[in-house]
């Protein structure tokens, strides 16, 4: 089966030279049956790459330890679920998940433009064979899913994958993160195709609307899951270290979400072309340079992958070449895709977009800035110099303001030019609202306030008034007619006006992520070192210390501790924290014991038992953190309705 494997990549990269080929000739003499040949070769060497994720996922399954990779990342120790997910926990398999990933892509775009497009379709072809050829190159040359150990070194059982990666949330996180960045192929190779053929119009994103909206849905699942996993797995009370390879995954969703909202005004004003193309090429670009990042090891990370000099200068020849072609292409239509229309009035929603966009890429520009600044020192003054956590917070809390005011104020103003008097009876009660919640929230927390929670709330406040307002009177105004009740008519407007009512959905689920981040500032930590049946405070909490007893596992070792948790003199519950000891990695990993309710976690890990019976616990309460994953849901559930088909709206719209 590793055979088969191997030998399905070479044929597949032999394929994908043929289909590039092809589809340039096509475009270039604008022969319709060479197009064909190309889409044949995309059908060819996705079933060819099928068939090796197939044979490696095999190889996991069965212990064919004869396979390096297979040796390297798994055991027999570890169950069948964690084993198929080494898949993705090293750098060849990985790589192997991605550019199946991308033929899936270009398998399902071809299929859905086969009858229309005809005409970008061969450079569309052509770039995404490109890209599939590059990564064939990787497996196939450099990083080997299917290299075979010596027959004197071959292991009867492996090393084990790392035990940080053993947890139900790795299973999917990896995937959703790839199906994102992955995903942005697609309308990066619509973009490219249009600058090459001349066909600047809307015709190009329109096409890649959802093409656009999936990957990015799926970014920002892998992105909250990836939180979730840091919070309930490394054991630190925290669910954001402005990590690199967290930064790398942060970065493409940046200026997808700037491009997403940017798109709008060419759709509605037919402005801002120039910078709608270069936003879709910085965000591709960006998906392959943060797996640049991710698997040169050029960065330190958690997450990182080991470095290889070859693979390092390979990758990064790429992402160059990738970017300085399509920037030129940009540059060299730059007359063409003048935009005809310009701001009327800095009081208008075209505006408050440009802001938005403005803010999205100053917060990127600082984020890359961080994460490179190691590489940078290193490069010119001899040793790597890490800017720390408390660096990133510095930009991102007063943008993270600034884009709270702009998600309130941006469904209040009109297009084109807003008179005074309407935006400020727009405003009127949501800025009382606004208002009010910062001054009551500044009198309940007293002493303990600060002016940043305080006013982040107060504009959280305000943005979700605005929502409501205009769902109130959206509904209202439908409902007068008498034909529609509340529900009837809420699902109207999802259905006929999915893009705004939706997206105000999203906001309502950012806005409830900002505000949960905003409760950090009231965090409080504490470790604490007692005997049995000894307590302790924290906060309005009191642990008792009850028993610890060894965990008698086959993978891994270690200890289980019991604490009661009162507040007061009122019991709540048991927390259990664990330490481990997985034997075979030879590496510890604390399991945190979280008791959550609406406005706090007690987030409790269990660091050491020692000699003399007592026990070392790490305590943190963590204020409104539940609101990151109920905002992350509710982001979730309106990109959604965002995407979700209406075949009866679709007939509508053709008639």
């Amino acid at each position: 089966m590793p055979d088969i494997g191997g030998y399905s990549i070479r044929f597949a990269l032999v394929i994908a030279l043929l289909g590039l080929g092809s589809a340039i000739y096509a475009g270039a003499k604008r022969r319709p049956e060479w197009t064909r040949v190309a889409e044949r070769s995309v059908w060819i060497v996705f079933t060819f790459v099928s068939l090796s994720i197939i044979a490696l996922f095999y190889a996991l399954a069965t212990f064919d330890y004869q396979l390096f990779y297979v040796a390297s990342h798994s055991a027999r120790s570890m169950p069948l679920h964690y084993r198929l997910a080494a898949l993705w926990g090293g750098q060849a398999g990985s790589l192997l998940l991605w550019l199946w990933m991308l033929m899936a892509y270009s398998a399902a775009c071809v299929w859905f433009n086969r009858t229309k497009n005809r005409t970008l379709m061969p450079w569309v072809i052509a770039v995404l064979l490109a890209n599939a050829i590059f990564f064939l190159v990787l497996v196939t040359f450099i990083t080997e899913p299917f290299e075979r150990m010596a027959p004197g070194d071959t292991l009867s059982d492996g090393n084990g994958l790392n035990p940080l990666l053993q947890h139900p949330v790795m299973m999917i996180h990896p995937l959703m993160l790839y199906t994102g960045l992955v995903g942005f192929a697609v309308p990066f190779a619509f973009a490219f195709a249009a600058l090459v053929t001349g066909e600047l119009g809307t015709n190009w994103f329109r096409t890649t609307r959802r093409w656009t909206l999936f990957p990015w849905l799926f970014l920002s699942i892998g992105i909250i899951l990836g939180g979730r996993w840091a919070y309930e797995v490394l054991g630190w009370g925290g669910y954001w270290a402005w990590d690199p390879v967290e930064n790398a995954s942060f970065m493409p969703w940046l200026p997808a979400t700037a491009f997403l909202h940017s798109v709008m005004i060419q759709e509605k004003r037919n402005m801002l072309k120039t910078w709608n193309l270069l936003l879709i090429g910085l965000t591709y670009t960006l998906c392959l340079f943060g797996t640049f990042l991710t698997r040169s090891g050029i960065v330190q990370s958690v997450h990182a992958f080991a470095q290889s000099p070859i693979f390092t200068m390979t990758f990064l020849g790429y992402v160059l070449f990738t970017a300085i072609v399509f920037f030129t292409a940009v540059a060299y239509r730059r007359k063409e895709i003048r935009s005809p229309n310009h701001i009327e009035s800095m009081v208008s929603r075209e505006a408050g977009f440009l802001l938005n966009n403005w803010v999205f890429i100053s917060l990127l520009v600082w984020i890359f800035t961080g994460t490179l600044f190691p590489v940078a020192s290193e490069m010119f003054q001899g040793e790597q110099i890490t800017v720390g956590p408390g660096f990133f917070p510095i930009m991102a809390g007063p943008l993270a303001l600034f884009l709270l005011f702009l998600t309130g104020v941006g469904p209040l103003i009109a297009w084109r030019r807003a008179s005074l008097a309407s935006v400020s009876k727009q405003f009127r009660w949501p800025a009382v609202i606004g208002a009010i919640t910062s001054v009551a929230l500044g009198f309940a927390l007293g002493s303990s306030a600060t002016a940043y929670p305080i006013i982040c709330w107060g504009l959280g406040a305000f943005a979700v008034a605005t929502i409501v307002q205009e769902y109130a009177l959206a509904i209202r105004a439908r409902t007068r007619k008498g034909e529609e009740n509340a529900f009837q008519a809420f699902n109207s407007l999802l259905r006929k006006n999915q893009q705004r009512y939706g997206g105000y959905i999203v906001h309502l689920g950012a806005v409830l992520i900002i505000v949960g981040m905003a409760g950090s500032v009231f965090d409080e930590e504490r470790m604490e070192n007692i005997r049995t049946g000894d307590e302790f405070e924290i906060g309005s909490y009191r642990l008792q210390y009850l028993t610890a007893t060894a965990i008698p596992k086959q993978h891994y070792g270690g200890a289980v501790a019991r604490l009661a948790v009162y507040r007061g003199d009122n019991p709540i519950g048991v927390m259990v924290p664990e330490k481990r000891m997985y034997w075979l990695e030879q590496q510890p990993a604390s399991i945190p014991a979280v008791h959550s309710n609406a406005l706090e976690d007690l987030y409790v890990t269990l660091t050491a038992i020692e000699a003399d019976g007592s026990a070392t616990f790490k305590v943190y309460r963590n204020p409104l953190v539940n609101w990151i994953w109920i905002g992350g849901y509710i982001f979730v559930l309106g990109s959604v309705l965002v995407m979700w088909p209406h075949p009866d709206r679709a007939r509508e719209t053709q008639v």
